[in-house]
């Protein structure tokens, strides 16, 4: 009997700080400064729905829960793989416009430069 009862306050305690911490989590994906601090704090929030999960079928006894948290722990790391691969093009593209619009501002200086070289040549 003692036993059941330090395994339901152990679930309430569990319970309580896996709140706590959603509510944290929550607070990162909406103030996040930038995308990657999002996706982790997205990647964080299907930890904790897991460790909610695992809690509630401990305090229940229902095993299928447990399937369940397997699952979603399956679907989010998909998930969080999926999003850092967008990520990751993202930079791979914005570096690439970044590259293109530099060689054309260099083209156009050293433009400048030949047509001032051959104006100075001129005037002698």
């Amino acid at each position: 009997m003692i036993a059941v009862s330090v395994v339901s306050a152990g679930a309430m305690v569990a319970l309580g700080i896996l709140s706590v911490a959603f509510l944290l989590t929550v607070y990162r994906v909406v103030a996040g400064p930038t995308l990657p601090d999002r996706v982790l704090a997205l990647d964080m929030l299907v930890a904790i729905a897991i460790g909610f999960i695992a809690v509630i079928a401990i305090k229940t006894g229902f095993t299928l829960y447990i399937d369940i948290a397997i699952s979603l722990g399956l679907v989010g790391f998909l998930a969080t793989v999926a999003f850092a691969r967008f990520i990751l093009t993202q930079a791979q593209s914005n570096a690439a416009e970044r590259v293109g619009a530099v060689q054309s501002a260099d083209v156009a200086v050293e433009g400048r430069k030949i047509r001032r070289r051959k104006r100075k040549k001129g005037g002698r």
